[in-house]
C-alpha cells in the first residue's frame, strides 16, 4: 500500500486493519487534558470506514481541537473527507465575487493569494478584510445556521509566524461565576462581519455586502448536543446583546472575551506543512497570528454546516 512522504507505513496499516483505530492523544495533558489532541493511525486522503468516522466525532466531541499530521491531501480529497463527517457550507462568507475566486466553493480560501496564486499587495482590498481572521472569532457566526466544524489544511506556510490559536469556551464558561452564568444564560447576541472588520476599521463595504451580512441573533450560552456541556458563543464579530443598550453590550462582550481568552484557555497550533486541524466552532474560539506580508500562506478550509441555528440548541 502507498503512502505519501512522512505519513510513514502506520497511518496507512491502520485503515487495512479492522482491529486498530484512530488515536487521539493529548497535546498537553497536564494543563490541559481535555482540549487539544493529536489523532495518530489514520489517512485522510483515503475513504474512511464508519468506525473511523464514529472515531473522529467522539474524539472532537471530548476535545474540541484536533491535529492530523502529515495529510497530502489535495482540495477533491479534503471536500471528500469533509464530506462523510456531515453536510458541507459554501464558502459565501469571503468578500468579491465568485469570478475572482481560485477555489472551489466547497472550500473557503484562507490565504495571502489571488486567483493566479500571486501574493496580495499590502493594501488589497481583499487581504485587508481577510485581517478580520486574526481577531477571536468563531466561523460563520453571523450566518443564521453557524459553522460546526472546520478543517484547515495547511498547503504552503511561512518562514515564521502564521500561528493559529484556539479558547476553550468550555473551559472558560466553567471558569464564570454563578452570578455571571445566571446573567448570560438566555442572553442572545446580533453577530455581523460589518462589525467585526468595522473593528480594524474595515468599511469599504458595497451595499450588496452590507445586505448579505445583515445581523443574525444567536444565543450567548450554548449547550453541546452530545456532551451535554455548556459553552459561550463569543466572537469577533457579536456586536449586540438584545434589549441591551450598545456601549454596555460591547463593554460586557469585551470582558467576556479578555476572560475566555486566558492563556490557560488557549492552546497555540504551530503549523507545520500538510498539517490538518479540525475544530468544533460550537465550543471554541480561534484566530490567525501575524507573519510576513510578502510570504506566501495557503491554508484551505472545509466547513460543516450546524445545521440548525444556535438558537434551537439552548
Amino acid at each position: 500500500m502507498t503512502s505519501h512522504p512522512g505519513t510513514g507505513p502506520s497511518a496507512s496499516a491502520t485503515l487495512a486493519d479492522p482491529n486498530r483505530r484512530p488515536r487521539a492523544e493529548a497535546i498537553d495533558p497536564s494543563g490541559q487534558p481535555d482540549f487539544a489532541a493529536i489523532v495518530h493511525g489514520i489517512d485522510l486522503t483515503r475513504p474512511l470506514r464508519a468506525e473511523d468516522v464514529d472515531a473522529i466525532h467522539t474524539a472532537i466531541d471530548r476535545y474540541g481541537v484536533l491535529v492530523f499530521r502529515d495529510q497530502h491531501l489535495d482540495d477533491a480529497q479534503q471536500v471528500a473527507f469533509s464530506r462523510q463527517l456531515g453536510p458541507l457550507e459554501l464558502a459565501t462568507g469571503d468578500i468579491g465575487e465568485v469570478k475572482d475566486r481560485r477555489l472551489a466553493m466547497e472550500l473557503n480560501d484562507i490565504s495571502n493569494l489571488d486567483k493566479y496564486g500571486e501574493v496580495l499587495p499590502r493594501d488589497n482590498r481583499a487581504r485587508l478584510f481577510g485581517l478580520g481572521n486574526r481577531l477571536w472569532h468563531s466561523d460563520s457566526s453571523f450566518k443564521d445556521v453557524p459553522a460546526k466544524y472546520s478543517l484547515l489544511s495547511a498547503r504552503q506556510i511561512p518562514s515564521a509566524g502564521g500561528n493559529t490559536e484556539f479558547a476553550d469556551m468550555r473551559a472558560a464558561y466553567d471558569a464564570l461565576d454563578d452570578e455571571t452564568r445566571s446573567e448570560i444564560q438566555d442572553l442572545v447576541c446580533l453577530h455581523s462581519q460589518l462589525y467585526s472588520r468595522g473593528l480594524l476599521g474595515f468599511d469599504d463595504f458595497t451595499e450588496a455586502e452590507r445586505l448579505k451580512w445583515t445581523a443574525v441573533r444567536q444565543r450567548l450560552v450554548r449547550r453541546h448536543p452530545n456532551t451535554g456541556r455548556y459553552s459561550l458563543y463569543l466572537s469577533s464579530h457579536a456586536g449586540a446583546i438584545e434589549g441591551w443598550p450598545t456601549p454596555e453590550a460591547r463593554a460586557f462582550l469585551r470582558d467576556l472575551n479578555e476572560h475566555a481568552t486566558q492563556r490557560r484557555f488557549v492552546y497555540a497550533h504551530v503549523w507545520r506543512p500538510w498539517d490538518l486541524v479540525m475544530w468544533d466552532n460550537r465550543v471554541t474560539m480561534h484566530r490567525a497570528r501575524p507573519f510576513r506580508s510578502s510570504e506566501v500562506r495557503d491554508m484551505r478550509r472545509t466547513t460543516l454546516t450546524n445545521e440548525v441555528s444556535s438558537l434551537a440548541q439552548g
